[in-house]
């Protein structure tokens, strides 16, 4: 199980809020760059076979993460990057084809997912179909609570080797109708968290929603505290 911890800190409304990682070492830094897509339940896969393209097939990602091919079989794609999946499908239709040389490539995205947690209305998780930004996720989860902190917004992203990044973004002026660069796009299994204006009571949340489900394989934790970063 990946574990999750996020301290809160109480403070005045005029406070800052920033996360700070509890062991910086399992944090890469922050990179826009778009990490290799993974596949999940409701994808659909395109997977072709170049030496022999009649075993060509476009196959549904099952709810229990597998494909099923007429070459290889059931496959686990889940979680997979295309290159993954390709090794995977490879070695697996070796039980038919001779030296197999495989390609996998994402033909529709239906299971991809972005949780969205903390002072919003509807916290849980919901689909990512097409270019959508952290304020359009917090609007679908049926905007910001009272008492919602729009300048700290956080967003948690697998990084290379799987280790976690964090960032903050201010949305505050975005949605007020000011800089319209306060919105960040958000990629599948992006965590988006939007903390309280006074105590972020986080560590609930997390232990109810994420710990089970988070998209990461390594254990990581981050502490949503008072005072400035001084660099993850």
């Amino acid at each position: 199980m990946v574990l999750l911890g996020l301290v809160a800190l109480a403070g005045c409304s005029s406070a800052r809020i920033t996360p700070v990682p509890h062991r910086a070492v399992e944090f890469q830094p922050w990179s826009d760059a778009a990490p290799a897509y993974r596949f999940a339940p409701g994808d659909k896969v395109r997977v072709q076979f170049l030496r022999t393209p009649e075993m060509n097939e476009v196959a549904l990602v099952a709810p229990d993460g597998a494909i099923g091919l007429r070459a290889a079989g059931r496959v686990q794609a889940a979680g997979m990057t295309a290159e993954d999946l390709q090794a995977a499908v490879a070695t697996a239709s070796q039980r038919v084809l001779i030296a197999p040389v495989v390609t996998a490539s994402l033909e529709e995205a239906s299971g991809s997912l972005v949780m969205v947690g903390g002072s919003v209305n509807r916290p849980g998780a919901y689909p990512l179909a097409g270019r959508r930004g952290a304020l359009e996720l917090i609007l679908l989860a049926g905007g910001f609570d009272a008492e919602a902190r729009m300048e700290e917004v956080v967003l948690i992203r697998r990084g290379p080797g799987d280790r976690p990044m964090v960032r903050t973004i201010d949305v505050r002026n975005f949605v007020q109708g000011g800089d319209t660069t306060g919105d960040v796009p958000v990629l599948p299994s992006d965590i988006v968290f939007v903390p309280r204006s006074r105590v972020a009571e986080a560590n609930l949340w997390v232990d109810q929603n994420i710990n089970r489900m988070l998209p990461f394989s390594r254990s990581f934790g981050y502490a949503i505290n008072s005072g400035r970063v001084n660099g993850f």
